[in-house]
């Protein structure tokens, strides 16, 4: 995942680099970069939902449709399978990193790469892939920032093009989840950093994102352009949690490590024939997402947008709304959604947080409707539970899960933590090297 690795051998003296000029000029750097790269990572977000809404609710009634019909999922999941492999196969940089292999820690793309990563992106993303913004989000502001070391000064040392990714990484990463800490917290875990190397990286990451938070809070008269909240509103009140949902908490970490280990596996397995001729198979794995959509649809009722898309902005509505949604609804939305992430890891590009999310938030919700465990604590564990599976970064899954309850989240928090931690080590144990390695 391209934008945010440093490692230690590109930094061997943290405490000297720290101590430096140069690491001053780089923390002014970093804090001029922060804005731009924030706006064009809220630029990015704001083009996929525009896209998004017009291609699915739009376009369909301009071309005389009363709504959508049906089938109207299959040509444009098509067409989204044939322009991401068109830049698997032909751009530079193959359309940025592959999601089946989680969060990697990898150097940052090169200028010349970016525009194949930002359109498989916007394709898999605004024209309905299972599949999450955050990794190319991470590669374009780790891109972006390397592109402004080398635009001010050529002949920059390694190290200080590789911080400046990191920060870049960071910035982009904080406008997607509303919060510069969080942001700094999922990139620190995954990129495995520690003691003063962390430091080195951390504090230009944080002055970016710090500074970018401004393009949506505001300055003085400027209003800014608003945040993007993970947290789900009008939920009830949860107070504290009871010897029976600490049980719940086992069985849901061991289900969401089992449900994660098959997504994962699924979508390695189908993507040893999709890599090798992408701009013929990845439309035909959008042709299968979509009839997973008109499947689900056609059976429950419900929306073809619950399947399709990161399940970013449907997550909210499916907690809260969770009433008019029956169990087997929920089971159907399970299967239905979870095939077809399995699906979009193995050929679409994107990230793999958000449709995981949505799974641990539905597994909740049909959880709930048993004994013992109530619907709060339920959503929490199963969302913390399955990031943990697929994410293996179980720091960040307890965050997530806890900033989605708001007010609620720290009563639910020991929950979460036993489920994630059940989860993380049962899915370590069920997957195997050559897996984790994504090979």
């Amino acid at each position: 995942m391209g934008g945010y690795a440093v490692t230690s051998d590109r930094l061997s003296d943290p405490i000297a680099v720290l101590r430096s000029k140069e690491y001053l000029r780089l923390l002014a750097l970093a804090a001029i970069i922060g804005v731009p790269i924030s706006a064009v990572a809220y630029g990015f977000l704001g083009l996929v939902h525009y896209l998004a809404e017009w291609l699915f609710d739009d376009l369909p009634r301009g071309l005389g449709f009363r709504e959508a019909p049906f089938w109207w999922p299959l040509p444009l999941l098509a067409l989204a399978g044939l322009l991401v492999g068109v830049a698997v196969r032909h751009l530079p940089g193959h359309g940025g990193h592959s999601p089946a292999d989680g969060f990697t820690p990898s150097g940052p793309p090169s200028p010349r790469e970016l525009p194949g990563i930002a359109l498989a992106a916007l394709a898999s993303l605004a024209l309905g892939a299972v599949i999450g913004p955050e990794a190319p989000l991470i590669a374009i502001g780790g891109g972006l920032a390397v592109l402004a070391v080398r635009l001010a000064k050529r002949d920059a040392p390694p190290r200080t093009a590789a911080v400046v990714a990191a920060a870049g990484s960071f910035a982009a990463i904080s406008a997607l989840l509303g919060s510069p800490l969080l942001g700094a917290f999922l990139l620190m875990e995954a990129s495995g950093l520690a003691g003063a190397t962390l430091t080195l990286v951390l504090l230009p990451g944080l002055l970016a994102s710090g500074i970018g938070a401004l393009v949506f809070l505001g300055l003085g008269e400027w209003t800014g352009r608003g945040t993007f909240s993970l947290a789900i509103p009008g939920l009830p009140t949860f107070q504290r949690p009871d010897l029976a949902e600490f049980g719940w908490a086992v069985v849901i970490g061991l289900a969401a490590a089992l449900a994660g280990w098959g997504v994962r596996r699924l979508g390695l397995f189908l993507r040893r024939y999709v890599e090798p001729r992408p701009v013929l198979l990845t439309p035909v794995a959008g042709l299968v997402v979509a009839a997973l959509a008109i499947g689900y649809a056609e059976t429950t009722g419900k929306h073809t947008a619950d399947v399709l898309f990161s399940g970013q902005e449907a997550l909210p509505g499916l907690v809260t709304g969770s009433a008019g949604y029956s169990v087997g609804a929920l089971l159907m939305l399970i299967a239905c959604k979870g095939l077809a992430y399995g699906v979009s890891l193995s050929a679409f590009r994107g990230g793999p947080i958000f449709p995981a999310m949505f799974l641990g938030a539905a597994g909740g919700l049909v959880l709930s409707h048993l004994p013992g465990l109530g619907l709060v604590p339920a959503v929490a564990m199963g969302i913390g539970a399955m990031c943990a599976a697929v994410l293996k970064l179980p720091l960040t899954s307890v965050l997530l899960a806890t900033l989605l309850l708001s007010s609620n989240g720290l009563a639910a928090m020991p929950l979460v933590i036993v489920a994630v931690v059940v989860s993380y080590v049962a899915s370590i144990r069920l997957t195997p090297p050559s897996a984790a390695t994504g090979t």
